[in-house]
């Protein structure tokens, strides 16, 4: 099991002995390959979300996380770097993870987004492990998510509406379940009816879920009036849950839009919920909530907190059972070097 950053150490990271007494213990090992069928096995929803809830208010403060870089590769086509490293002696890491994004590949049967992630010692700068940097991006994605559902919605959640039906789908839904077990109903949603249904049947024949009901259904409208959580991931630039439709007490999850173009909720969700963001940078970058700030239908200073806040308690969370949260996020480098983190010294240990 991963390690746990101690917040009682105090050493300064910046001291000569510290640094000193680690170089002599130090041993250089070849770097590691961890292919997406290991780290499948490293890790589950459930133990990230725990991971997350432990490791990121004590990390968060030493970590150095540049706003991600991103390049054009071609007029349709870039190249994204997200870097972030650790100022600590008591989180030893450097990591970066890069990413492709071409989204004609759907033309040959091929997923637009590839990612691969490498971890180095922030020490000694040497390379420690490379893994399938798109599959950490799912669960860490889906975790935090399942993190912010754990905090956020109801102690009596039984329903959650899952909207699309793409790779991160059954992600979101495993980790959802996995922070709500009282969740007992799931009722999936894509354009393509079909998908919608493919994932319901797998989804069934999945281990774990004894006691939880999988099933598609074409009538957005319907569906999401029904949900206790509702879970958004889709490239929409229409907005698709509207907010006049959510029920009371419902939480709203918001993963799929990454620029201003892109909404996967109405003005009428925003303006009904509290909203929370896993970090700053979904004020800037998250379609709903720019266009929102634009026309005024909520200030920034109305944003009820970010996820590290909520978890430190400086934030408060629901206040009420019927209450509508709406949690909006983007990603950022901290969560993926905490997840490339858990991984490779649950492969170590």
């Amino acid at each position: 099991m991963a390690s746990t950053p101690n917040p009682a150490k105090t050493e300064d990271p910046n001291t000569n002995d510290t640094n000193a007494n680690y170089l002599t213990t130090a041993t250089f090992t070849s770097p590691i390959f961890i292919s997406s069928e290991s780290l499948h096995s490293l890790i589950s929803h459930q133990n990230l979300i725990h991971h997350f809830h432990a490791c990121l208010p004590t990390v968060s403060s030493s970590l150095q996380t540049p706003i991600r870089q991103s390049y054009d590769v071609s007029p349709s086509s870039s190249l994204l770097l997200m870097p972030s490293w650790s100022s600590s002696p008591l989180f030893p890491y450097l990591g970066v993870k890069l990413v492709t994004y071409f989204p004609q590949n759907s033309a040959l049967n091929l997923p637009g987004v590839h990612a691969s992630y490498v971890l180095f010692s922030s020490v000694t700068g040497q390379p420690l492990a490379s893994m399938d940097g798109t599959v950490l991006t799912l669960y860490r994605t889906s975790c935090v998510s399942g993190l912010a559902s754990k905090i956020l919605a109801r102690n009596d959640s039984e329903i959650l509406v899952m909207i699309g039906a793409g790779a991160l789908a059954p992600h979101l839904i495993k980790a959802h379940l996995s922070a709500r077990p009282s969740l007992r109903r799931v009722i999936i949603w894509n354009r393509t009816v079909e998908k919608a249904r493919k994932l319901a049947v797998e989804m069934r024949e999945s281990v774990g879920f004894d006691g939880v009901s999988f099933e598609s259904n074409g009538c957005l409208e319907e569906i999401v009036g029904l949900g206790d959580i509702v879970s958004c991931a889709t490239n929409s630039e229409t907005p698709l849950v509207k907010g006049e439709r959510l029920k009371a007490g419902a939480h709203l999850d918001l993963v799929g839009s990454f620029k201003h173009s892109m909404r996967e909720c109405d003005d009428e969700a925003i303006r009904r919920g509290r909203v929370f963001v896993d970090n700053e940078a979904a004020l800037v970058e998250a379609g709903e909530l720019v266009g929102a700030f634009e026309r005024e239908v909520i200030g920034k200073g109305e944003i009820g907190g970010n996820l590290v806040e909520l978890i430190k308690g400086e934030k408060v969370g629901r206040r009420n059972s019927d209450e509508i949260t709406v949690f909006k996020s983007v990603g950022s480098a901290i969560v993926d070097i905490l997840a490339a983190q858990l991984v490779y010294e649950t492969y170590k240990s």
